[in-house]
């Protein structure tokens, strides 16, 4: 902890005129003796001071100091049973404030400012923000951040993970965003830009490398721990954090990237330059972007892929979902086609199904054609589906089901009641009432309905919509047409008295 240059001056009073001890210092001043002990090595009068008295480490001295010298890295506690093993009995405290004292600390490196040409270079890299709770799903946040090396036009879009699909679908955002891209693409070492690195051998990822043939621009990753090379785009993610993020509230990923672009646009655009102060982003950008490399006349096709194999249910999964398919393709291997709206099921070149998207967790997004189809030919498929449904619903309904099992219940009566409140009352409510029902004991819609009822009642809500009736009954409430009696007229008066 920093404390004021009074105090400062006070403990080097009171340690050179005054001849105090350090845990006297520390307690008149109110301050732990770790602080102060601190602030004098910091001086150089503590080690002056230590040197003068005699310690039982003295003798190992050189031994610790050349060892240092060869292994800087090698932690205190390994010195000291090496040092132990030679006849030092000393505390071990004692002998790691020692080490510290010795330890050789790493040069100051000095840098170059780094500058670039207009149109030269672009650096990017992804930066974690938190984390998205979508249904049952809990999606990193992650923030692809580009930044013109000129100009320091940023570029800003969240996606909800940092799949090789979303890193080009950010670069494509970025250049149809400026209309243009710059020549060279600084990269920290991801996995996503390069593969495998042994000194200057680089591996770079093959599906990167095909990006930039398209796109015409030179990949390029930093040195490892090189973080000043890549400084912009650093310094951009932190403005984001402090400028944009801190303290911003959304509803849903697509309002905070319209909030992005916004910003990218008005309040980050209207900063000034930092390579020229006196003007504003906004117009360094307008110079560099006549610069820029054109754009293809096609985008980068940025779907994701992926075979994926349809097991005995009409169901496909994809990305933690499953996705109806029709019936008579189970048990093949299809392929999956997705981007961030839809996910398409194809087989072969056959387009099986088209659904929109879900980020949840556990879901079934599917078309009613493909589950009526099935239970067309499937006797006992309504009973399945019901209970299928129920769970999605209410996942506790599986619990009451199985007791009522036990107790011998009719499940297809159960079924059928629970999927009745369930569209009487809604999902939620029905939870709830299946939770009280299952702590009463009572694995029974009629305990189900009660405490629906009761939950009803106490939220002052008027009674729900009553369902519609069955078929058999709908049939008959159906106005039947009234014959016309002209005809009998007609045979009465051709007939004798």
């Amino acid at each position: 902890m920093a404390i004021p240059p009074e105090q400062e001056a006070h403990i080097l009073r009171y340690f050179h005129a005054e001849r105090w001890r350090i845990g006297t210092i520390a307690r008149q001043l109110g301050i732990h003796h770790s602080t102060v002990t601190r602030v004098l090595t910091q001086s150089g009068v503590l080690r002056a001071a230590s040197l003068q008295r005699p310690s039982r480490v003295d003798p190992y001295l050189p031994f610790i100091i050349e060892t240092l010298e060869k292994f800087p890295t090698l932690t205190a506690t390994r010195l000291y049973v090496m040092v132990r093993e030679r006849g030092y009995r000393g505390g071990v405290d004692h002998f790691r404030h020692v080490i510290a004292a010795h330890r050789p600390r790493p040069k100051a490196e000095a840098y170059l400012r780094l500058r670039t040409l207009p149109g030269e270079q672009m650096q990017i890299d992804w930066a974690h923000f938190g984390h998205l709770v979508i249904g049952r799903a809990r999606r990193p946040l992650m923030a692809f951040v580009v930044v013109l090396s000129y100009s320091r036009q940023i570029y800003l879009r969240f996606f909800l993970d940092a799949r090789m699909e979303n890193f080009l679908r950010g670069h494509i955002g970025a250049f149809q965003s400026w209309q243009g891209l710059a020549r060279v693409a600084l990269y920290d070492n991801l996995k996503s830009a390069v593969l495998e690195r042994h000194g200057t051998a680089i591996r770079f990822n093959p599906t990167l490398l095909d990006f930039a043939g398209h796109y015409r621009f030179e990949p390029r990753p930093v040195a490892p721990y090189r973080g000043n090379e890549k400084g912009r785009v650093e310094r951009a993610i932190r403005f984001v954090r402090d400028a944009f993020f801190a303290a911003r509230t959304f509803r849903d990923l697509d309002d905070l990237n319209a909030q992005a672009a916004a910003w990218c646009a008005g309040e980050a655009a209207d900063r000034l330059c930092p390579e020229d102060r006196t003007r504003r982003v906004r117009e360094v950008f307008a110079q560099e972007q006549s610069l820029l490399l054109p754009l293809p006349g096609n985008p980068y096709p940025t779907e994701e892929r992926l075979e994926v194999s349809a097991g005995k249910t009409p169901y496909v999964r994809f990305d933690q979902n499953d996705y109806s398919i029709p019936h008579t393709h189970v048990r093949r291997t299809l392929t999956v086609v997705a981007n961030p709206e839809q996910v398409r099921v194809l087989d072969g070149a056959q387009l099986l199904a088209s659904h929109p998207r879900s980020y949840d967790r556990g879901a079934q997004i599917e078309y009613p054609i493909h589950i009526e189809d099935l239970v067309a030919h499937k006797r006992q498929a309504s009973q399945h589906r019901g209970i299928d449904r129920l769970a999605q619903a209410a996942p506790n309904s599986q619990a009451l089901i199985t007791a009522a099992a036990e107790r011998g219940d009719n499940l297809g009566t159960i079924t059928m009641g629970l999927l009745r409140l369930l569209e009487r009352y809604g999902a939620a409510p029905l939870q709830a009432a299946i939770a009280e029902a299952l702590q009463r004991g009572v694995p029974h819609p009629n305990a189900v309905r009660l405490a629906l009822e009761r939950q009803r009642e106490h939220a002052k809500q008027p009674p729900p919509i009553v369902v519609p009736m069955p078929d058999h009954v709908r049939r008959r409430d159906i106005p039947v047409q009234t014959p016309r009696l002209d005809a009998y007229d007609q045979l009465t008066e051709n007939t004798d008295e």
